[in-house]
């Protein structure tokens, strides 16, 4: 008689409240079933994301209370790909749930991170380097999180953080608007006349050739049956940082990518002529063999 009571408290309750609300107290009261029932009359379109997110959070909170785990994970899924940084926090849930939306993301935030590299990398590419900065944060950020604190130590997500973050330092420069040009002088001086910079090479008897600083290439990501060999030729300026780099021999499209971007880090004492700094072209050999 007191449970049909308190049933029916339950329901007058909730039928005075809207159902994200009631669930949210029938939760706190033990009630899962009726959370659960509660939950399923949220209406399903037209819902903002961070109400989404607690519809299956709450979900997940239920299901695990009663101990269906398959379908509680599948609730932590989705909050997990709405919000790859949500995690419960320690105060408002018991550390049986922590550790279910712990062990959820560590087996999705891997490929989540991936696809957010790969979305970031279409933004640079199409020049929207405000999208593609704030998207190589976002990577950056995920790569962070103490859940994915051993598989960012591996590969590819090893590669792939160092990736992010120079694309985004690049993302973030190229993002910054230029300076206001300055106020034209009241009589207009001639333009000089620019004269591109000698870029020298090997065969160039006087010059003294730069000295390598760093020049690492990524490791090659899979295996391949036979030995492969390519060239990089770069550019690199009277700084000693290299201007531009181009696959003259490919090895494969991924790779290749890959490369370039490495060698776009590279660093030299620069090339100079009667102790002059200059720009010289560079070719650099790359062998790729089977593991």
């Amino acid at each position: 008689m007191i449970a049909a009571i308190f049933a029916i408290a339950l329901g007058v309750l909730a039928a005075d409240q809207d159902p994200m609300t009631a669930a949210r107290e029938l939760y706190a009261s033990a009630a899962y079933e009726d959370a659960l029932a509660m939950l399923n009359r949220v209406p399903q379109t037209n819902r903002p994301a961070d109400e989404a997110r607690a519809v299956e959070q709450y979900r997940a909170f239920c299901l695990l209370a009663l101990g269906r785990t398959a379908e509680a994970e599948h609730a932590i899924e989705a909050v997990v790909t709405g919000a790859p940084m949500y995690q419960p926090a320690a105060a408002d849930v018991s550390p049986r749930v922590r550790a279910a939306f712990s062990d959820v993301r560590r087996r999705m935030l891997p490929n989540i991170i991936q696809q957010q590299y790969v979305r970031a990398k279409a933004a640079y590419d199409h020049k929207d380097f405000a999208a593609a900065a704030s998207g190589f944060e976002r990577v950056l950020q995920v790569m962070a999180d103490p859940d994915v604190a051993t598989a960012v130590t591996q590969s590819p997500l090893s590669d792939m953080r160092m990736l992010a973050t120079d694309f985004r330092d690049l993302a973030v420069t190229a993002a910054t608007p230029p300076p206001p040009p300055p106020a034209p002088d009241p009589v207009p001086a001639p333009a000089p006349v620019v004269v591109p910079a000698r870029i020298y090479t090997p065969n160039d008897a006087e010059v003294v050739p730069p000295t390598i600083m760093r020049q690492e290439l990524p490791p090659f990501p899979g295996l391949i049956p036979l030995e492969k060999q390519g060239t990089i030729e770069v550019v690199i300026d009277e700084t000693g940082a290299v201007e531009a780099a181009v696959m003259r021999q490919k090895v494969s499209p991924g790779y290749d990518a890959l490369a370039i971007a490495a060698a776009k880090t590279w660093r030299y004492r620069p090339a100079s002529v009667n102790g002059v700094p200059v720009k010289f072209r560079k070719i650099i050999t790359i062998t790729i063999k089977p593991h």
